[in-house]
């Protein structure tokens, strides 16, 4: 009986042959010099009896920057490889590629052939590799201005060392490895434009899984952080991704934002320790603790959007949380408490938008601004849009997390004019203001 039900034959007719899953695998860009990350197709038996495939080889043999492995097994080529009636098997391909001279991406493609039959099929292996500059442990002593061209992989930290200046030319980009970080205990200077922005981000440039890139998740890096004491810091058209922490000023540190995005972080996007922060047309997302974090210190922010879709764990806290700015709040430590002053700005996004609603007897100040909570004005909160949709082009659901926002959203109409300071007329995308709140004059389509 167990024999009639077991089919041992073999398919050997010409027409018996294998399916794949892809006639081309394309592995996306990545850095040459280090192995990518491995990439997968299925080979499949829609037979009703066993197949057997007589070669499998990739057709640059030795000289491919390219290997594969089969069923389990590494090599470049394989023989008399089974595959039961409607069964199939894995072949992954990973591959090294030579540098270029470029940070311009460079194709590489090679073939992986299957002989069954007789019969001759292949599927088409493509990676695009561009060429980096590494840093390990990397120390700025002195004075140093970074161009763009390729990108800079960053392993182990990033120091700026007191008394030195990093300045990061329009279209630098920094890729942070895993555990990465960036420290400026002198002055960093980030002079990306609209048509240039500044990157800091992971080097992991595949997808997590088919449709979902690592673009969108934290924790590829530790974050930046601007040390005690750090001075004339400023960000201009940056965007700092993918962290574990985000951006950090600590003790009476000074940092300057313009028009940048700081997002997808495990913790807050941004957080102030007794810190002086400037914030003029940010956009503040996606983070698991809350998009901004502030204990004591001088908070001035202009055009603002915090928004916080956070896809991958719950939210531990509301968009914006503020602590040590009044009696009620006192750490106890004897500094003085947080003055804030954010205009024209929206806070709305899942879960709260704000730690605290009543903030008698502090300096915080909302003007003009768009909020997710159900409140009335007072005197700390001054010509409020409550409990309003801002209308943010952003579906969740399909990853997308664009807070440009619609033509006929509210917020386009609620700005004072004389609330916006002469650094924010232009928005990030270098369009000039009119009468939105928020990051963005820029609409979304």
């Amino acid at each position: 009986m167990l024999t009639g039900c077991i089919e041992d034959g073999y398919a050997t007719s010409a027409a018996a042959q294998p399916e794949f899953s892809t006639d081309s695998l394309k592995m996306g860009v990545t850095f040459t010099g280090q192995p990518t990350p491995t990439s997968s197709f299925k080979v499949y038996n829609r037979n009703p009896k066993i197949l057997s495939i007589s070669r499998i080889a990739l057709r640059g043999a030795d000289g491919s920057a390219f290997r594969i492995n089969v069923d389990g097994s590494a090599g470049r080529e394989f023989n008399d490889i089974e595959i039961r009636p409607n069964d199939s098997i894995y072949v992954f391909v990973e591959a090294t590629l030579p540098e270029t001279g470029s940070g311009i991406p460079t194709a590489f493609t090679d073939r992986i052939d299957f002989i069954t039959n007789g019969v001759e099929r292949s599927v088409v292996v493509r990676a695009d590799g561009c060429d980096v500059i590494r840093r390990h442990g990397y120390t700025v002593e002195s004075d140093e201005r970074w161009e763009a061209g390729m990108a800079y992989q960053i392993f182990d930290s990033l120091i700026v060392a007191p008394g030195a200046k990093l300045t990061l030319d329009p279209g630098v980009t920094l890729c942070f490895h895993s555990k990465a970080e960036m420290i400026v205990r002198g002055t960093l200077e980030c002079q990306g434009t609209p048509e240039a922005r500044v990157q800091m981000c992971g080097d992991r440039t595949d997808n997590v899984l088919t449709d979902i890139s690592f673009d969108l998740m934290a924790s590829q890096w530790r974050g930046l952080t601007f040390a005690p004491e750090s001075r004339g810091n400023m960000l201009s058209h940056t965007e700092v991704r993918n962290t574990e922490q985000g951006v950090t000023a600590d003790s009476l540190a000074e940092v300057k934002f313009l028009n940048c995005r700081l997002r997808n972080s495990a913790g807050y996007s941004l957080t102030g320790y007794h810190a002086d922060l400037k914030l003029t047309g940010p956009e503040l997302a996606e983070a698991s603790a809350g998009v901004l974090g502030i204990v004591r210190g001088r908070l001035e922010a202009t055009h603002c959007t915090f928004a916080n879709y956070y896809l991958f764990s719950a939210l531990r806290g509301a968009s914006i949380q503020m602590a040590h700015f009044s009696q009620e709040t006192d750490d106890g430590s004897g500094l003085p408490y947080l003055q804030a002053d954010i205009n024209n700005s929206i806070v709305y996004g899942n879960g709260t938008d704000l730690s605290h609603g009543d903030f008698e007897g502090s300096k915080i100040y909302f003007r003009n601004c768009l909020l997710k909570s159900a409140g009335n004005d007072d005197d700390h909160f001054i010509n409020i849009l409550w409990d309003t949709d801002p209308m943010y082009g952003t579906v969740r659901e399909d990853y997308l997390f664009d807070y440009r926002l619609y033509p006929e959203s509210p917020a386009r109409e609620w700005a004072d004019q004389g609330l916006t300071t002469p650094e924010s007329r232009k928005d990030i995308y270098g369009t000039e203001r009119v009468r939105s709140i928020g990051a963005y004059e820029k609409a979304y389509e």
